[in-house]
Protein backbone atom coordinates (compact mmCIF):
# COMPACT_ATOMS: atom_id res chain seq x y z
CA UNK A 1 0.00 0.00 0.00
CA UNK A 2 2.42 2.40 1.05
CA UNK A 3 4.40 1.74 -2.45
CA UNK A 4 0.85 2.59 -4.01
CA UNK A 5 0.73 5.74 -2.29
CA UNK A 6 4.33 6.67 -2.94
CA UNK A 7 3.34 6.57 -6.67
CA UNK A 8 0.42 8.24 -6.91
CA UNK A 9 2.25 11.15 -5.13
CA UNK A 10 4.92 10.82 -7.99
CA UNK A 11 1.89 11.42 -10.34
CA UNK A 12 0.47 14.34 -8.18
CA UNK A 13 3.15 16.10 -6.73
CA UNK A 14 4.02 17.67 -10.13
CA UNK A 15 0.90 19.32 -10.35
CA UNK A 16 0.43 20.25 -6.74
CA UNK A 17 4.09 21.86 -7.15
CA UNK A 18 3.47 23.38 -10.35
CA UNK A 19 6.84 21.47 -11.65
CA UNK A 20 4.09 20.81 -14.63
CA UNK A 21 4.13 24.26 -15.74
CA UNK A 22 6.71 24.66 -18.84
CA UNK A 23 10.01 25.66 -18.64
CA UNK A 24 10.08 27.57 -22.08
CA UNK A 25 13.33 27.50 -24.58
CA UNK A 26 14.06 30.95 -22.66
CA UNK A 27 13.32 30.00 -19.27
CA UNK A 28 14.21 25.90 -19.27
CA UNK A 29 15.49 26.03 -15.65
CA UNK A 30 17.26 21.99 -15.69
CA UNK A 31 20.61 22.22 -17.87
CA UNK A 32 20.01 20.93 -21.09
CA UNK A 33 21.30 17.59 -20.31
CA UNK A 34 18.33 16.68 -17.88
CA UNK A 35 15.95 15.27 -20.83
CA UNK A 36 13.35 12.61 -20.30
CA UNK A 37 15.73 9.83 -21.71
CA UNK A 38 18.32 11.10 -19.66
CA UNK A 39 16.80 11.06 -16.30
CA UNK A 40 14.38 8.25 -16.48
CA UNK A 41 14.64 5.95 -19.20
CA UNK A 42 18.09 5.42 -20.11
CA UNK A 43 19.10 4.94 -16.70
CA UNK A 44 16.80 1.99 -16.96
CA UNK A 45 18.54 0.54 -19.72
CA UNK A 46 16.80 1.50 -22.55
CA UNK A 47 18.07 3.00 -25.97
CA UNK A 48 16.22 6.52 -26.07
CA UNK A 49 16.38 9.53 -28.52
CA UNK A 50 14.50 13.25 -28.23
CA UNK A 51 12.98 15.01 -30.70
CA UNK A 52 12.10 18.58 -30.69
CA UNK A 53 8.55 19.53 -32.82
CA UNK A 54 7.03 22.86 -33.66
CA UNK A 55 3.60 23.59 -33.62
CA UNK A 56 1.29 26.11 -35.22
CA UNK A 57 1.36 28.37 -32.77
CA UNK A 58 4.86 28.47 -31.73
CA UNK A 59 5.10 25.73 -29.37
CA UNK A 60 7.88 23.99 -28.76
CA UNK A 61 7.21 19.85 -27.58
CA UNK A 62 9.70 17.10 -26.70
CA UNK A 63 8.80 13.55 -27.77
CA UNK A 64 11.22 10.54 -27.17
CA UNK A 65 11.75 7.40 -28.86
CA UNK A 66 12.18 4.15 -27.10
CA UNK A 67 13.12 0.89 -28.07
CA UNK A 68 13.25 -2.52 -26.02
CA UNK A 69 16.64 -3.27 -24.24
CA UNK A 70 17.86 -5.99 -26.44
CA UNK A 71 17.31 -3.57 -29.46
CA UNK A 72 18.72 -0.64 -31.31
CA UNK A 73 16.07 2.42 -32.27
CA UNK A 74 17.52 2.51 -35.98
CA UNK A 75 16.57 -1.22 -35.87
CA UNK A 76 13.14 -0.98 -34.81
CA UNK A 77 11.12 -3.43 -36.45
CA UNK A 78 8.00 -2.97 -34.72
CA UNK A 79 4.83 -0.43 -35.80
CA UNK A 80 5.36 3.11 -34.01
CA UNK A 81 2.99 3.61 -30.91
CA UNK A 82 2.39 7.01 -29.88
CA UNK A 83 1.99 7.24 -25.55
CA UNK A 84 -0.31 10.36 -25.05
CA UNK A 85 -0.31 11.34 -21.42
CA UNK A 86 -3.58 13.06 -19.01
CA UNK A 87 -3.78 16.11 -17.52
CA UNK A 88 -1.07 17.50 -14.94
CA UNK A 89 1.56 14.59 -15.92
CA UNK A 90 3.77 14.38 -18.96
CA UNK A 91 5.79 11.63 -20.70
CA UNK A 92 7.07 10.06 -17.05
CA UNK A 93 3.59 8.87 -16.59
CA UNK A 94 4.00 6.02 -18.32
CA UNK A 95 7.67 4.71 -16.86
CA UNK A 96 6.80 5.07 -13.66
CA UNK A 97 7.16 1.61 -12.38
CA UNK A 98 9.66 -1.02 -12.90
CA UNK A 99 10.39 -1.94 -16.71
CA UNK A 100 8.58 -5.05 -15.68
CA UNK A 101 5.16 -3.04 -15.08
CA UNK A 102 5.56 0.00 -16.61
CA UNK A 103 3.72 -0.19 -19.79
CA UNK A 104 5.92 2.24 -21.55
CA UNK A 105 8.61 -0.51 -20.85
CA UNK A 106 6.84 -3.38 -21.81
CA UNK A 107 5.18 -2.38 -25.21
CA UNK A 108 9.19 -1.33 -26.06
CA UNK A 109 10.08 -4.96 -25.14
CA UNK A 110 7.57 -6.00 -27.20
CA UNK A 111 9.01 -4.84 -30.28
CA UNK A 112 6.97 -1.42 -30.38
CA UNK A 113 8.61 1.59 -31.73
CA UNK A 114 7.27 3.54 -28.83
CA UNK A 115 6.56 7.50 -29.44
CA UNK A 116 6.05 9.46 -25.82
CA UNK A 117 4.06 12.74 -26.26
CA UNK A 118 4.59 15.91 -23.95
CA UNK A 119 1.89 18.48 -24.49
CA UNK A 120 2.43 22.23 -24.09
CA UNK A 121 2.70 23.49 -20.21
CA UNK A 122 4.40 20.20 -19.09
CA UNK A 123 8.08 19.14 -17.93
CA UNK A 124 9.68 17.97 -20.69
CA UNK A 125 8.62 20.23 -23.16
CA UNK A 126 10.86 23.39 -24.49
CA UNK A 127 7.64 26.65 -24.06
CA UNK A 128 7.48 28.86 -27.54
CA UNK A 129 9.73 30.39 -29.67
CA UNK A 130 9.40 33.62 -28.87
CA UNK A 131 6.53 34.01 -25.15
CA UNK A 132 7.89 32.99 -22.06
CA UNK A 133 5.55 31.10 -19.52
CA UNK A 134 5.04 34.48 -17.61
CA UNK A 135 3.32 36.28 -20.32
CA UNK A 136 -0.36 35.45 -20.61
CA UNK A 137 -0.97 34.64 -24.63
CA UNK A 138 1.50 31.65 -23.15
CA UNK A 139 -1.34 30.18 -21.39
CA UNK A 140 -3.99 31.31 -24.12
CA UNK A 141 -5.30 27.68 -25.15
CA UNK A 142 -7.50 24.45 -23.86
CA UNK A 143 -7.47 21.24 -24.51
CA UNK A 144 -8.55 21.87 -28.04
CA UNK A 145 -5.48 22.43 -29.50
CA UNK A 146 -3.72 19.88 -27.33
CA UNK A 147 -5.93 17.64 -29.62
CA UNK A 148 -5.70 20.05 -33.01
CA UNK A 149 -2.04 20.94 -32.64
CA UNK A 150 -0.13 18.99 -30.09
CA UNK A 151 -1.24 15.83 -30.72
CA UNK A 152 -1.72 16.68 -34.61
CA UNK A 153 1.67 17.52 -35.05
CA UNK A 154 2.97 14.52 -32.83
CA UNK A 155 1.32 12.13 -35.45
CA UNK A 156 2.69 13.83 -38.54
CA UNK A 157 6.01 13.98 -37.10
CA UNK A 158 5.90 9.99 -35.98
CA UNK A 159 4.17 9.16 -39.25
CA UNK A 160 6.65 10.86 -41.54
CA UNK A 161 9.84 9.87 -39.30
CA UNK A 162 8.59 6.05 -39.21
CA UNK A 163 6.95 5.95 -42.39
CA UNK A 164 3.76 3.93 -40.90
CA UNK A 165 1.01 4.72 -39.47
CA UNK A 166 0.99 5.48 -35.88
CA UNK A 167 -0.89 3.41 -32.74
CA UNK A 168 -2.10 6.03 -30.34
CA UNK A 169 -2.37 5.43 -26.83
CA UNK A 170 -3.58 7.58 -24.66
CA UNK A 171 -4.48 8.22 -20.78
CA UNK A 172 -7.30 10.41 -19.51
CA UNK A 173 -7.44 13.48 -20.68
CA UNK A 174 -4.88 11.86 -23.58
CA UNK A 175 -8.44 10.06 -24.26
CA UNK A 176 -10.25 13.08 -24.78
CA UNK A 177 -7.63 14.61 -26.97
CA UNK A 178 -7.15 11.51 -29.22
CA UNK A 179 -11.35 11.28 -29.33
CA UNK A 180 -11.19 14.93 -30.63
CA UNK A 181 -8.33 14.54 -33.29
CA UNK A 182 -9.47 11.61 -34.68
CA UNK A 183 -12.94 13.38 -35.72
CA UNK A 184 -10.60 15.12 -38.16
CA UNK A 185 -9.72 13.64 -41.69
CA UNK A 186 -6.66 14.60 -41.94
CA UNK A 187 -5.36 13.37 -38.69
CA UNK A 188 -7.31 9.88 -38.64
CA UNK A 189 -5.58 8.94 -42.18
CA UNK A 190 -1.99 8.70 -40.14
CA UNK A 191 -3.77 6.90 -37.68
CA UNK A 192 -3.62 3.00 -37.77
CA UNK A 193 -5.73 1.76 -34.36
CA UNK A 194 -6.00 3.81 -30.92
CA UNK A 195 -6.31 2.14 -27.60
CA UNK A 196 -7.78 4.31 -25.11
CA UNK A 197 -7.39 3.49 -21.24
CA UNK A 198 -10.31 5.62 -19.08
CA UNK A 199 -11.86 7.17 -21.86
CA UNK A 200 -13.13 10.85 -21.30
CA UNK A 201 -15.61 12.34 -23.41
CA UNK A 202 -19.06 12.95 -22.24
CA UNK A 203 -18.73 13.74 -18.22
CA UNK A 204 -22.10 14.24 -16.79
CA UNK A 205 -21.87 11.72 -14.08
CA UNK A 206 -18.45 12.27 -13.22
CA UNK A 207 -18.56 12.09 -9.24
CA UNK A 208 -15.01 12.75 -8.30
CA UNK A 209 -15.57 15.10 -4.99
CA UNK A 210 -12.54 17.56 -5.48
CA UNK A 211 -13.92 18.25 -9.29
CA UNK A 212 -17.39 18.70 -8.29
CA UNK A 213 -16.41 21.11 -6.11
CA UNK A 214 -14.11 23.23 -8.18
CA UNK A 215 -16.90 23.00 -11.10
CA UNK A 216 -20.02 24.31 -8.49
CA UNK A 217 -17.80 27.35 -7.59
CA UNK A 218 -16.31 28.26 -11.39
CA UNK A 219 -13.07 27.93 -10.22
CA UNK A 220 -11.63 28.19 -13.24
CA UNK A 221 -13.01 31.59 -13.99
CA UNK A 222 -12.22 32.72 -10.63
CA UNK A 223 -8.81 31.81 -11.31
CA UNK A 224 -8.69 34.16 -14.50
CA UNK A 225 -10.38 36.50 -13.28
CA UNK A 226 -7.72 37.25 -10.54
CA UNK A 227 -5.43 37.45 -13.30
CA UNK A 228 -3.99 34.15 -13.07
CA UNK A 229 -2.83 32.34 -16.19
CA UNK A 230 -0.66 29.74 -15.44
CA UNK A 231 -2.14 27.14 -12.46
CA UNK A 232 1.39 27.36 -10.25
CA UNK A 233 0.35 25.58 -7.22
CA UNK A 234 3.14 27.16 -5.06
CA UNK A 235 0.75 30.46 -5.55
CA UNK A 236 -0.22 31.76 -2.05
CA UNK A 237 -3.56 32.63 -3.66
CA UNK A 238 -4.61 29.31 -5.20
CA UNK A 239 -2.95 27.53 -1.90
CA UNK A 240 -5.56 29.46 0.09
CA UNK A 241 -8.67 29.16 -2.46
CA UNK A 242 -7.87 25.53 -2.44
CA UNK A 243 -7.45 25.39 1.24
CA UNK A 244 -10.98 26.64 1.89
CA UNK A 245 -12.11 23.66 -0.66
CA UNK A 246 -10.23 21.04 0.35
CA UNK A 247 -11.79 20.92 3.92
CA UNK A 248 -10.88 17.43 5.28
CA UNK A 249 -13.96 15.89 4.04
CA UNK A 250 -13.22 15.25 0.70
CA UNK A 251 -9.76 14.17 -1.33
CA UNK A 252 -7.92 16.82 -3.66
CA UNK A 253 -6.16 14.34 -5.41
CA UNK A 254 -8.75 13.97 -8.28
CA UNK A 255 -8.04 17.40 -10.33
CA UNK A 256 -7.74 15.68 -13.19
CA UNK A 257 -9.48 16.92 -15.99
CA UNK A 258 -10.99 20.07 -17.19
CA UNK A 259 -13.60 21.69 -15.50
CA UNK A 260 -15.62 23.68 -18.72
CA UNK A 261 -15.81 20.39 -19.99
CA UNK A 262 -17.48 18.78 -17.16
CA UNK A 263 -20.00 22.00 -16.33
CA UNK A 264 -21.49 22.04 -19.48
CA UNK A 265 -21.72 18.09 -19.78
CA UNK A 266 -20.73 18.07 -23.25
CA UNK A 267 -18.00 17.32 -25.78
CA UNK A 268 -17.70 20.70 -27.34
CA UNK A 269 -15.05 22.70 -28.83
CA UNK A 270 -14.19 26.03 -26.52
CA UNK A 271 -16.52 28.11 -25.57
CA UNK A 272 -15.14 31.78 -25.91
CA UNK A 273 -18.61 33.23 -25.31
CA UNK A 274 -21.37 34.70 -27.52
CA UNK A 275 -19.92 37.13 -29.34
CA UNK A 276 -16.17 35.29 -30.08
CA UNK A 277 -18.34 32.25 -30.50
CA UNK A 278 -20.23 34.07 -33.53
CA UNK A 279 -17.39 35.26 -34.69
CA UNK A 280 -14.78 32.11 -34.94
CA UNK A 281 -17.88 29.48 -35.06
CA UNK A 282 -20.97 31.60 -36.76
CA UNK A 283 -22.61 30.64 -33.84
CA UNK A 284 -23.74 31.69 -30.23
CA UNK A 285 -22.61 28.00 -29.25
CA UNK A 286 -19.55 26.03 -29.95
CA UNK A 287 -20.00 23.15 -31.96
CA UNK A 288 -20.14 19.56 -30.51
CA UNK A 289 -17.07 17.24 -31.59
CA UNK A 290 -18.87 14.43 -34.09
CA UNK A 291 -17.75 11.37 -32.95
CA UNK A 292 -19.42 9.72 -35.46
CA UNK A 293 -17.28 11.14 -37.66
CA UNK A 294 -14.51 8.62 -36.68
CA UNK A 295 -14.06 5.92 -39.50
CA UNK A 296 -16.49 2.60 -38.80
CA UNK A 297 -13.13 0.86 -39.82
CA UNK A 298 -10.24 2.35 -37.64
CA UNK A 299 -9.90 -0.12 -35.17
CA UNK A 300 -10.41 1.09 -31.34
CA UNK A 301 -9.76 -0.64 -27.74
CA UNK A 302 -11.12 0.79 -24.80
CA UNK A 303 -10.27 -0.13 -20.76
CA UNK A 304 -12.45 1.35 -18.21
CA UNK A 305 -13.47 0.47 -14.58
CA UNK A 306 -16.18 0.37 -12.15
CA UNK A 307 -14.36 2.38 -9.38
CA UNK A 308 -13.52 5.29 -11.93
CA UNK A 309 -14.90 8.51 -10.54
CA UNK A 310 -13.76 10.66 -13.53
CA UNK A 311 -14.41 8.07 -16.67
CA UNK A 312 -17.69 7.30 -15.30
CA UNK A 313 -19.15 3.96 -16.34
CA UNK A 314 -22.41 5.43 -17.68
CA UNK A 315 -20.00 8.57 -19.44
CA UNK A 316 -18.40 5.62 -21.19
CA UNK A 317 -21.53 4.09 -22.61
CA UNK A 318 -22.42 7.62 -24.12
CA UNK A 319 -19.45 7.82 -25.74
CA UNK A 320 -19.62 3.88 -27.22
CA UNK A 321 -23.35 5.29 -28.72
CA UNK A 322 -22.10 7.82 -30.42
CA UNK A 323 -19.53 5.99 -32.23
CA UNK A 324 -19.85 3.84 -35.43
CA UNK A 325 -17.46 1.29 -34.90
CA UNK A 326 -17.98 -1.19 -32.11
CA UNK A 327 -14.77 -1.03 -29.94
CA UNK A 328 -12.99 -3.79 -28.45
CA UNK A 329 -13.88 -3.31 -24.65
CA UNK A 330 -12.62 -3.91 -21.53
CA UNK A 331 -14.11 -3.41 -18.27
CA UNK A 332 -12.58 -4.09 -14.66
CA UNK A 333 -14.81 -4.01 -11.81
CA UNK A 334 -12.40 -3.08 -8.99
CA UNK A 335 -10.19 -0.76 -11.22
CA UNK A 336 -10.17 3.26 -10.28
CA UNK A 337 -8.98 6.00 -12.73
CA UNK A 338 -5.04 5.92 -11.72
CA UNK A 339 -5.49 2.03 -11.53
CA UNK A 340 -5.19 1.26 -15.54
CA UNK A 341 -1.68 3.32 -15.18
CA UNK A 342 -0.23 2.11 -12.26
CA UNK A 343 -1.42 -0.95 -11.10
CA UNK A 344 1.23 -3.73 -9.96
CA UNK A 345 -1.38 -5.78 -12.02
CA UNK A 346 -1.71 -3.67 -14.89
CA UNK A 347 0.25 -6.24 -17.05
CA UNK A 348 -1.65 -8.80 -16.24
CA UNK A 349 -5.30 -7.06 -16.16
CA UNK A 350 -5.06 -4.47 -18.57
CA UNK A 351 -2.12 -4.18 -21.20
CA UNK A 352 -1.68 -8.21 -21.91
CA UNK A 353 -4.96 -7.34 -23.46
CA UNK A 354 -4.28 -4.18 -25.54
CA UNK A 355 -0.99 -5.65 -26.54
CA UNK A 356 -3.16 -8.56 -28.05
CA UNK A 357 -5.35 -6.23 -29.60
CA UNK A 358 -2.46 -4.54 -31.67
CA UNK A 359 -1.31 -7.80 -32.79
CA UNK A 360 -4.51 -8.82 -33.78
CA UNK A 361 -4.03 -6.31 -36.33
CA UNK A 362 -1.30 -8.07 -37.92
CA UNK A 363 1.40 -5.29 -37.72
CA UNK A 364 3.44 -5.96 -34.79
CA UNK A 365 6.60 -7.50 -34.76
CA UNK A 366 7.52 -10.34 -32.48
Amino acid sequence: MEMIMLIILSLLIPAICGEFIARGANLRHQSPGETLCSQLIEPAGYPCTEHTIQTKDGYLLALQRVSSRNGNIRLQRGPPVLLQHGLFMAGDAWFLDSPEQSLGYILADEGFDIWVGNVRGTFWSYGHVSLSDKDKEFWDWSWQELALFDLSEMIQHIYSTANSKVFVVGHSQGTLMSLAALTQPNIVEMVEAAALLCPISYLEHISAPFVLRMVGLHLDQMVLAMGIHQLNFRSKVLINLLDSMCDGLIECDDLLTSITVIRQGTFSQYDYGILKNLKLYGQVKPPAFDLSLIPKSLPLWMGYGGYDALADVTDVEHTLKELQSKPELLYLENYGHLDFLISVQGKKDVFKHMIRFFRSLGKSSS
